[in-house]
């Protein structure tokens, strides 16, 4: 899974920024809400919620918002009924940028989505414009510390059924199938390793290399601005900075 964006490590560590806290567990309350609302309130029962709840617990997300949010979704609890929706569109440099959008009002939405890709150098797209180029995987964290050993990490990765493994910095980053996520992630916690996430993506088949400052700088600031609005789940592209160029944005 060479070129995987970089993006995904920088908006890893700016999700655990405490300044965004709150922001986080809005966009995570929805996903609880539409995956009860969807397959019910057991996790057990609920592939979906299970996963959505491991990621509330990995991001700190105290327990009575959880409950809270279960209730929403299966109507417990009056609440405001969400949509999921996929929009898609251009950046700065040709780059392809995959958005997965909960919304509870889809006209609202597209307008300011729309507004933020025209003032930012980019433009929404048609559904289908570049979906093609994404790929869905599961990607598991694993933090590298001097005890572990990356040849063995790999090794035990691929024996449980990863499909690669990337070094990046001071994580390791282990791809799947959607459907051996959870498995692979359980045998690697059960020896040893430390996992600090793990969830399905959408990984790019192929990357645009950004070589000029200001293109950065311009995908960047779009990358954030998408983020940072409350209907938007996830954002994904398909561009690679190198390190050096990133240091100075």
């Amino acid at each position: 899974m060479a070129g995987h964006s970089k993006w995904a490590n920088i908006k890893h560590k700016k999700a655990r920024m405490d300044a965004q806290r709150g922001k986080i567990f809005t966009k995570i309350a929805r996903e609880i809400i539409v995956a009860a609302r969807q397959g019910g309130g057991d996790p057990e029962s609920n592939n979906r919620l299970k996963a959505v709840i491991q990621k509330a617990k990995e991001n700190n997300m105290p327990n009575d918002n959880i409950m809270r949010a279960i209730q929403r979704g299966t109507g417990e609890i009056d609440g405001v009924e969400y949509e999921e929706i996929v929009y898609e569109g251009y950046g700065p440099g040709g780059i392809a940028i995959l958005m997965d959008i909960t919304s509870d009002n889809r006209n609202r939405t597209a307008g300011e989505i729309r507004h933020i890709f025209s003032k930012n150098g980019g433009s929404l797209g048609e559904a289908g414009c570049v979906n093609w180029m994404f790929e869905r995987k599961g990607l598991i964290e694993i933090e590298i510390t001097h005890q572990v050993d990356e040849e063995e990490l790999m090794m035990t990765a691929l024996e449980a059924g990863a499909d690669d493994v990337e070094m990046a910095g001071e994580n390791a980053q282990i791809f799947t199938t959607p459907e051996c996520l959870d498995k692979v992630k359980t045998e690697l916690a059960n020896s040893g390793y430390k996992v600090t996430g793990g969830e399905v993506i959408m990984v790019p088949g192929s990357i645009v290399e950004i070589t000029d400052a200001e293109v950065a700088k311009k995908i960047i600031k779009l990358m954030d601005l998408l983020e940072e609005h409350d209907d938007v789940q996830e954002a994904y592209a398909n561009f690679d900075i190198p390190d050096n160029m990133l240091e100075q944005i």
